[in-house]
């Protein structure tokens, strides 16, 4: 068990309430990739935290807006440790209907890889 301890998703690293969803979307700053964006903003936790938007308009199945919800949350696990204490929701942009798992988990890495480092110019 101890080396799961590391990627786990627990309420610390979630975006829980609309006001925090808001606050995020109301900081208007986004990375934009080919399927999702990544709105971001400055989080009071000492780790980055996600929420995940995927809008019925874009994946009109239940499945998939799951699938798409469970990849991204995947891949936050894993990058979470490298990553600023942003609060970052990230959202389905585009229609994404014949695309491979490994194309959307890319699109996702790419954003968080993309994102500014704080201090870094302080």
């Amino acid at each position: 068990m101890a080396s799961k301890a590391g990627f786990g998703f627990g309420a610390s690293l979630r975006l829980h309430k609309t006001d925090e969803f808001s606050s995020v979307f109301a900081f208007r700053r986004v990375v934009r990739g080919r399927y999702f964006a990544l709105h971001y903003c400055p989080g009071q936790a000492d780790t980055a935290r996600l929420g995940v938007v995927v809008a019925k308009k874009l994946a009109k199945r239940a499945v998939q807006r799951n699938l798409l919800k469970r990849i991204g949350r995947d891949v936050f696990r894993h990058a979470c440790a490298s990553l600023p204490a942003y609060d970052l929701v990230l959202r389905l942009s585009a229609k994404v209907a014949d695309v491979s798992k490994r194309s959307l988990r890319e699109d996702m890495l790419a954003l968080f890889e993309r994102l500014p480092r704080r201090g870094a110019g302080k």
